[in-house]
């Protein structure tokens, strides 16, 4: 990691000042001429010191050696003891902690024990200082590391969640692009299939039976109409206009009547238990299936005819839509059809299952709890 320019600016300052104090030393002590210890110790500390960004133990070694040998056999008593410090403090902040802590220990002991003989170079009062320098140096160096380590760990967290967040967003963005096409598909699916039965049957009634012909053009022209408008209901939603909302009644399980009117097949319906007080989303899932099962009917069983069975039981809506035609090939529920009325009824936490009776004909089952899981939608 590139080191700030504050840091080496900094550096330069320090040396700069144990350079000077040595110079300054020499001119007040003229009469003590210095030695090469004097001359070398210093800038070899100086350079170590440079250098210990990149090679903070061994730059520790280095001046910590320099000022041991500097003190005892140098002439002259420069500052060269600020540069331990620095060293000290960059060996922590590197995360060379029990080097530096070994370091200043010994730096200290050496201190002590060199002063326990007849001669005092340093009095208690600045071995006593030099000691809390020690220590500010070693644990400023560690709390410089651990605030880098703390930002750089909430640096993490945020681009994390961050990650997360936009996934979310995607996965949303999938799910609500497959709820729309299902809604497209149980809608137009329904009605332009109706549309193309009640067309057939007009075009062969024309002119054997006009009467005939006639219902099935109102069928298509009402089917058609309530095709625009779930249409146009869909898309407001999606452009977020201003528009009015529609005025037709949505289907719903309390207007059965309505919803098996536009089926174009003769319906025998066998309803049982309160219909007018089903929440909302088992409301739409109920009527989009029933929808999408009589559509199953028009377009493969080859009769007109079908029954809808609807309860209000033990908790659940049950649902059953079968007819006894002779019905096409069945390819195990592999459609769109069926495949979208299974997922309305999984994602409320029921279930559905479809298939040919042993009679004849085919048989669709549903099972709508009313009491919704926590992440019920439709």
């Amino acid at each position: 990691m590139r080191r700030p320019l504050t840091s080496t600016t900094a550096s330069l300052v320090v040396i700069a000042a144990v350079l000077a104090g040595t110079l300054v030393t020499y001119a007040f002590r003229s009469d003590t001429p210095p030695n090469a210890l004097d001359i070398v110790l210093p800038f070899l500390a100086s350079a170590a010191t440079l250098a210990r960004h990149r090679y903070p133990i061994t730059a520790l070694i280095i001046v910590a050696a320099s000022v041991a040998a500097y003190y005892p056999w140098a002439r002259l008593d420069g500052p060269l003891i600020m540069l331990v410090f620095v060293a000290l403090y960059t060996a922590a902040d590197r995360g060379a902690l029990t080097a530096a802590i070994a370091a200043g220990a010994a730096l200290l002991l050496g201190m002590g024990l060199g002063e326990s003989g007849g001669v005092r170079h340093v009095d208690d009062s600045l071995f006593v200082a030099v000691a809390g320098w020690v220590v500010a140096a070693i644990a400023f160096g560690g709390v410089t590391r651990n605030r880098r380590a703390y930002l750089l760990e909430a640096e993490r967290r945020a681009a994390d969640a961050e990650h997360s967040k936009e996934e979310e967003a995607r996965r949303r963005e999938s799910e609500e692009r497959l709820r729309i096409a299902r809604e497209l598909h149980d809608v137009l699916g329904h009605n332009i299939s109706m549309i193309n039965v009640q067309a057939a049957a007009a075009l062969h009634g024309l002119k054997k039976r006009p009467e005939d012909a006639e219902r099935a053009l109102r069928t298509i022209k009402d089917t058609s109409k309530e095709t625009l408008r779930e249409l146009r209901t869909t898309l407001g939603v999606l452009r977020q206009v201003d528009e009015d909302a529609p005025t037709a009644p949505a289907d719903s399980l309390a207007r059965v009547d309505a919803l098996v009117a536009t089926s174009g097949l003769e319906v025998r319906t066998e309803l049982s238990g309160p219909l007018d007080a089903v929440p909302t989303e088992v409301d739409l899932a109920a009527t989009r299936i029933i929808r999408e099962a009589l559509t199953n009917v028009s377009r493969h069983s080859g009769t007109t005819k079908a029954t809808l069975a609807i309860a209000n039981t033990s908790g659940n809506i049950m649902i059953r839509v079968e007819d006894d035609g002779p019905g096409a090939t069945y390819d195990g529920g592999s459609g769109f059809g069926l495949q979208g009325m299974r997922e309305r009824a999984a994602a409320l936490g029921g279930t559905l299952e479809a298939g040919p009776r042993p009679e004849g004909g085919f048989r669709v089952l549903a099972r709508l709890p009313l009491n919704l899981p926590s992440n019920g939608a439709t």
